[in-house]
């Protein structure tokens, strides 16, 4: 610049048909708005109606002729579960078709961590004859819940957890479960899969619980290939039809406990042997 003069700026590079370079945003935008013309990537996780889902990924590695072929694989694969185990329920879905209650699916889901299927279902009988609803149980002395609950594991921290979760139904949501995995996340002692048991047998919204039976069957009948829970939510619910996402959790449950167990499974007795990638088994009966 000659002497005095104030430096010029330096020139703006542009493409030859005079639009900004990538990345860059047009003259008079504010750094970081979307430049016209460009796509933009949606997140991966996104909300699925009340109830917070992870968005499944499309994939993109496979013709859609080989994706219709692994959807209409798992579809008959999960048919095949739902039939052999048919009238089996885990606990809190045999307490869920007998009373559409948000509040004891909650309570029940909650005492079921860690506890066999038979203990907490007596455990959550003594309990609801003490405390029916979240007013009562928010009411309730410590120790008459914990003897109440008890042998259920951890039954002193699950009553803590439970006292609590009453008060802050109580006082925070008109007494009323929330609807939504989000809220119910807030929550101590509820982790992913009480929130979606809640949401989808309390509200009968569509959501896939993944726990870990569900992980690890779905993994060996080889119908995902994930490392984690997360994962495996997500990849059912990219090749799982809707209709079947509610129901899954207490098929592979039951299958996984009757049949499929983690170690020595009875494949002698698996209804869906012949179909099954058997990822991970070294024994079987």
């Amino acid at each position: 610049a000659p002497d005095g003069a104030a430096p010029m700026a330096p020139p703006r590079w542009r493409r030859p048909d005079g639009a900004a370079p990538d990345g860059a945003a047009p003259d008079g935008a504010a750094p970081g708005s979307p430049v016209p013309g460009r796509a933009t990537r949606e997140p991966r996780w996104r909300a699925g109606g009340a109830c917070a889902t992870l968005a499944p990924v499309p994939s993109s590695t496979r013709s859609t002729p080989d994706r219709r072929r692994e959807r209409e694989r798992a579809r008959r694969l999960v048919r095949a579960i739902a039939r052999a185990v048919d009238g089996e329920l885990p606990s809190v879905s045999a307490l869920a078709r007998r009373r559409r209650d948000p509040f004891r699916i909650l309570v029940s889901t909650i005492i079921s961590l860690r506890t066999k299927d038979e203990v907490t279902e007596a455990a959550s009988r003594r309990l609801f004859a003490v405390a029916p609803d979240a007013a009562t149980l928010a009411r309730t002395p410590l120790r008459a819940i914990e003897r109440a609950i008890y042998p259920a594991g951890f039954y002193r921290v699950k009553a803590r957890h439970l006292r609590e979760a009453a008060r802050r139904i109580v006082d925070e949501f008109d007494g009323r479960v929330p609807d939504t995995v989000e809220a119910l996340l807030t929550f101590r002692g509820v982790g992913r899969k009480t929130a979606a048991l809640v949401v989808s047998l309390g509200y009968g919204r569509d959501a896939i619980c993944v726990d870990t039976h569900v992980h690890r069957v779905s993994n060996r009948l080889g119908l995902v290939d994930t490392r984690t829970p997360e994962a495996t939510e997500r990849a059912l619910m990219e090749r799982l039809p809707r209709s079947l996402w509610i129901g899954y959790n207490e098929w592979l449950v039951r299958f996984g406990q009757t049949v499929c167990r983690p170690v020595s499974p009875l494949c002698s007795r698996c209804p869906v042997a012949r179909r099954c990638a058997r990822r991970g088994v070294t024994r079987s009966r």
